[in-house]
Order: C-alpha cells, then sequence, then structure tokens
C-alpha cells in the first residue's frame, strides 16, 4: 500500500537526540546524575555535534563536569588530530574501497552471482559497514579531544570475537550499554530465570 510523504523535516541524527535525552532524564530520576540548571549547557550536552550521526553515544554523567570545567591540553590536540586523521582513513581508504567491491557483486542482488563472488560481495559490504562506521566513531572522538571532551569508545575490534554474544559486546558498545541500562535491565535483566532472561533479550533486540 503506496504510504503518503508527510513531508516533516527532522534533524539529522535525531535518533542519537532521542538516546541522549531519555538517559539524561532517566539518570536524573534516578539521582546518578545532577540536574542541569542552564538550559544552554543542557542543549550543549544534548546536540553536541561531533557524536550525532553515527555516535558514540554520550551519557551524560560521562561529560557533566567538562561542559565547564574541561581543559585543552596539548596532548588531548595531538590525540584528536591523530584519532580524526585515523578515522577519516578508515572511511575514505578502506569503507569506501569496500563499497565499490561490495556494489560490483551484489549490485543485482544474488541473482546470477556465483557462489564465490556472492562470499566475496558479503565480506566487502561488512568490513564497508564496519570501517565506515567505526571511523565516523573515531572521527567523533578525536574531534571531542580538540574541544576537551572525552567520549567512550565505541567499537573494540568485534571481527576478533570468538562468539555472537562477544561481537555484539564489542560492536556499537555505546549503544549496547545504552540498551542493557535503559532496556534490558528494568526488564528485569537475567534475574528472573532463563526464560524471562530469553524473552527479555528479545524484547531488547
Amino acid at each position: 500500500i503506496p504510504m503518503p510523504d508527510p513531508r516533516i523535516a527532522l534533524p539529522i541524527g535525531i535518533s542519537f537526540y532521542i538516546f541522549q535525552s531519555i538517559s539524561y532524564l532517566i539518570d536524573v530520576y534516578k539521582k546518578e546524575s545532577p540536574a542541569q540548571r542552564h538550559f544552554m549547557d543542557l542543549l550543549l550536552y544534548i546536540s553536541m555535534f561531533p557524536q550525532l550521526i553515527a555516535g558514540p553515544i554520550v551519557r551524560y554523567g560521562t561529560i557533566a563536569e567538562e561542559i565547564h570545567g574541561r581543559e585543552v591540553k596539548m596532548s588531548d590536540v595531538a590525540d584528536g588530530v591523530f584519532r580524526f586523521i585515523y578515522g577519516l582513513g578508515k572511511k575514505v581508504i578502506i569503507a569506501n574501497q569496500m563499497s565499490i567491491v561490495a556494489e560490483q557483486f551484489l549490485v543485482n542482488g544474488f541473482d546470477g552471482c556465483t557462489t564465490t563472488g556472492a562470499w566475496i560481495g558479503i565480506l566487502a559490504y561488512s568490513l564497508q559497514v564496519y570501517f565506515d562506521f567505526s571511523g565516523y566513531s573515531d572521527m567523533a572522538i578525536g574531534l571531542g579531544l580538540l574541544m576537551g571532551f572525552h567520549f567512550p569508545e565505541n567499537f573494540r575490534y568485534p571481527f576478533l570475537a570468538r562468539s555472537a554474544s562477544e561481537f555484539w559486546r564489542r560492536w556499537h558498545m555505546t549503544l549496547g550499554g545504552w540498551l542493557r541500562n535503559y532496556v534490558y535491565i528494568p526488564l528485569g535483566g537475567n534475574r528472573k530465570g532463563q526464560v524471562r532472561k530469553l524473552l527479555n533479550s528479545i524484547i531488547t533486540f
């Protein structure tokens, strides 16, 4: 059924606005973070531009002190420049090239594609997604360091994981932590038996 276009303009990174707003409200409600009394400072946290496109998701308590008390050190500037260039290299040199390879094999789906070609396309696409996503996160962390903010790591070599569960613990770690703290644990986590644990995991995913 064709759906009409509502023509609603939404800001880029709307999901990250929502994630960070929810975490702020819940942390303040639970008294895990102090309430921010100044609207512009709260706006700075919610709309902090370096990580709004692809993460990492930053909890308010992580940078609350740095909103007013941050100090930009030369070591942070050097690390930030290196981290930004490192992430840009991931995006431009690796992710973009993997995109070209994946498109050559998967542009028409799997029709007419050999088994070897399908596997090459799948592998290239997987690497494209990882280096694209982690590259943006590295650039965000680097920009944060240049401004005196220390954002959490978002990826920890997920393709070196030895199991599926370990893979998800290493992939987009701030999103995984957000879902664990604000969805999985409030549902009961793994405290109410295996069946409830499985149900909570399914709901979280």
